[in-house]
């Protein structure tokens, strides 16, 4: 059985599975947060203007802003579907290397300056709110288990919500161009078409989830070399 087939027959298991587990719908908006954070990031970095983001109560989410150059609109589409895969893929390569607290502090970080910064309807502003009180109390009072098992669930959500997110644009392309976020985005400053995109996004979504699974699948390093006398480096 090849890599991607067992990556899907695996994210479908795990999707069941989640599914089964109280409250796990709650936490769903982290991939969306994500998503929209990555627009927002890559908007400011070509020097265009964030006025506000939106995160929904049924997952979805949107990022206003206003940009100076139409071409700017590619890299700004494409940041929203390709941070979150990556995020994914950096939550499940932090407990490989056994730094799952560090993982959390990253994804509380990036909580706090969406709230601070972008985040401004009601729905928004109190997940994010809960979402950081729960990530405080895991850091700073659950056990060890505890909190390596909310961080597992975490990975596990966003890895899926990563992979099914830009699967989903397939069939919105597939059934109305005009309608499929940021693929038709996309399509309107090249000459690519909206499904096209779609199905591009997805492809790099299943590459991040292949790796994430290989490093899942592969077991934890300790953090701490067993050998005195050098210290291991990881880098991408």
């Amino acid at each position: 059985m090849s890599n991607l087939i067992k990556t899907v027959f695996f994210l479908i298991l795990s999707a069941f599975l989640t599914h089964l587990i109280p409250f796990s719908d709650f936490f769903r908006n982290l991939d969306t947060m994500i998503h929209e954070f990555g627009h927002a990031i890559v908007t400011l970095a070509l020097s265009g203007k964030v006025m506000y983001i939106e995160l929904f109560a049924n997952h979805s989410g949107v990022t206003y802003s206003q940009v100076t150059s139409r071409w700017s609109l590619l890299p700004i589409a494409l940041a929203g579907y390709m941070t979150a895969s990556l995020f994914a893929l950096f939550m499940f390569r932090m407990r490989a290397s056994d730094k799952q607290r560090l993982g959390l502090q990253v994804m509380t970080a990036i909580a706090i300056v969406a709230l601070i910064l972008f985040v401004r309807n009601e729905f928004g502003i109190f997940w994010l709110l809960g979402f950081i009180i729960l990530n405080t109390i895991m850091l700073a009072f659950m056990p060890r288990w505890l909190s390596d098992l909310y961080y597992l669930l975490l990975a596990f959500l966003t890895l899926e919500e990563s992979v099914f997110g830009p699967f989903s644009l397939i069939l919105y392309a597939w059934n109305d161009p005009a309608k499929a976020g940021d693929a038709t985005n996309l399509s309107l400053v090249t000459p690519i078409p909206a499904i096209g995109w779609a199905v591009l996004l997805t492809l790099f979504s299943l590459w991040c989830a292949v790796r994430a699974l290989k490093w899942f699948l592969g077991g934890r390093k300790s953090s701490r070399s067993s050998r005195p006398a050098y210290r291991q480096q990881f880098e991408e």
